[in-house]
């Protein structure tokens, strides 16, 4: 690991693309396969030009989206890290869409990616810290460590729930299903 500390906008990347008629859906808009597709590969190219090393996608904490993107538009992705733990990386992305003749611009996206370094043999390698410089910088690093404990909290809730107790069942009764027992 050459660098001890690395700032966010050491790793920061940006991709645009023309969205084309062959990524649109039946309904016309860019399928939103094709803009998971892109999250990937630049929260991949974030992470490591961070750690300097190849990251794999270790999970998808969030994907919010938040208006559909229409062929002819500029995508604009931008990728930063905002959280690091020994071997992991938490990669904010935001993607937004531009009407090229008119200059307008939404917000359509956002995620977060967890990605873990590995080294040539697919063994998991350190990488560095992030260093944080203004007030933006911490509240992302918070803000991934909060949403860390409410992950694992959640998690640790479901596996320890009993789903066949007769209060789950009285509480089904109140969704869109169907119980044949």
């Amino acid at each position: 690991m050459k660098d001890k500390f690395k700032s966010p906008e050491q790793s920061r990347v940006m991709l645009s693309l023309l969205m084309l008629p062959s990524n649109a859906n039946f309904s016309g808009k860019i399928h939103g396969g094709y803009v998971l597709s892109l999250i990937d590969q630049i929260a991949f190219a974030c992470a490591s030009k961070h750690s300097g090393n190849y990251c794999v996608t270790a999970s998808v904490d969030v994907v919010d989206f938040l208006a559909p993107i229409e062929v002819g538009e500029m995508l604009t992705l931008r990728a930063s890290v905002n959280y690091v733990g020994t071997s992991s990386i938490v990669v904010g992305i935001r993607v937004d869409a531009e009407n090229i003749q008119t200059g307008v611009t939404k917000h359509c996206n956002s995620s977060f990616l967890t990605m873990v370094a590995k080294d040539e043999n697919g063994n998991t390698v350190p990488v560095p810290g992030l260093k944080i410089s203004n007030e933006t910088h911490v509240r992302r690093f918070a803000r991934a460590i909060k949403r860390k404990e409410i992950k694992k909290n959640s998690a640790d809730e479901i596996a320890n729930a009993n789903f066949s107790d007769d209060r789950y069942k009285k509480e089904l009764n109140k969704y869109n299903v169907e119980i044949n027992l």
